[in-house]
């Protein structure tokens, strides 16, 4: 008896051992081969915000009014990037200057290893990233609106928050409050344990070949689904280190009490959901408007999670027209 019990407790420390020290051992590659810029083109544009390389793409107005146009910032949600809005940037431009931009973790934004202060990969690092943008580009009493979908939604709508004074309205579209997905708060730093760390960038790796199953899901037509969709999705797992980049999201903390809080959010809101929304689902964002104190919502029929990329004409309409809605006096 003694003798399996030894035997069984050598097991156990060869287990432990192997899992603390195995990870170690094994070489990561990252399926990325090219850096952000490289990936992004020659035309890319890049500016400097929280210490990071962000990756922004712009329409200039091309309205009618003489008085300075508003800025309109679109977040784009999780395993997006600008491409998402690709079909509506230029279109928004009616109603002012718009600038998209990659946020950590996705698209050709640098992603960081290290970094002093707030974690860029987090809900606080991002509030950061965010407010670091309207210094930049709204200085004074501009006017700000601010456009999230789904997860970015979800930090648009807490920045707006917690900072009244920076925004004047906000767009909403399928947003990530309710149903917010992700890690766990209390698994975070379990994930973050060193062989587990080591290996996470690995286990996420998979995205790359389940993203287009992904897709599948969230697109009510599946004949949008065209090859060049897909390339524009994938393009940015061609940048070096993308999976230490996701890894480094998945296990980053995600402070935010806006769900507890939405009594607290003053400006117009706008939320525009699809009908077909199963992501995010559709009766969440009708909930969410009966809860905000200032809220107008739309359906868009024929389309799911991504309303402003199965049906951008009618996103278009949609938004335009509340922007100038609220702008009149």
């Amino acid at each position: 008896m003694k003798r399996f019990r030894r035997i069984g407790l050598i097991a156990l420390a060869s287990g432990v051992l192997a899992f603390l020290v195995v990870p170690y051992l094994i070489p990561f590659e990252s399926s990325g081969t090219l850096t952000a810029a490289e990936a992004a083109g020659p035309e890319a544009e890049f500016v400097t915000l929280a210490g990071l390389e962000v990756h922004i793409e712009t329409a200039e107005y091309s309205g009618e009014s003489a008085d300075e146009p508003p800025l309109i910032v679109l977040l784009h949600g999780f395993g997006a990037s600008t491409f998402s809005w690709r079909d509506v940037l230029e279109p928004l431009a009616r109603s002012g200057d718009v600038i998209a931009y990659d946020r950590p973790g996705f698209g050709f934004t640098v992603r960081p290893i290290s970094w002093e202060g707030a974690n860029p990969y987090g809900t606080p690092g991002n509030l950061v990233l965010l407010d670091e943008l309207l210094t930049a580009y709204a200085p004074g009493d501009r006017e700000v609106i601010l456009v999230g979908h789904s997860a970015g939604g979800a930090i648009a709508a807490e920045f707006a928050r917690t900072n009244p004074d920076a925004v004047d309205l906000l767009v909403l579209v399928s947003p990530a409050v309710y149903s917010t997905g992700g890690v766990p708060g209390w698994l975070a730093p379990v994930l973050r344990f060193g062989p587990i760390d080591r290996v996470g960038p690995a286990l996420v790796g998979g995205i790359a070949s389940s993203g287009e199953e992904l897709l599948r899901q969230i697109f009510v037509d599946q004949s949008l689904l065209t090859p060049a969709v897909y390339a524009g999705y994938r393009r940015p797992l061609t940048v070096a280190g993308w999976e230490e980049g996701l890894w480094r999201f998945v296990t980053a903390p995600r402070d935010n009490e806006l769900a507890a809080n939405l009594g607290g959010l003053d400006q117009p809101v706008l939320l525009v959901t699809g009908s077909g929304d199963t992501v995010v689902p559709t009766s969440d964002t009708e909930q969410l408007a009966g809860a905000l104190p200032d809220a107008e919502l739309v359906v868009i029929p024929r389309s799911g999670h991504l309303p402003h990329e199965e049906m951008p004409a009618a996103f278009i309409d949609a938004v335009v027209d509340w922007i100038d809605g609220a702008a009149a006096p």
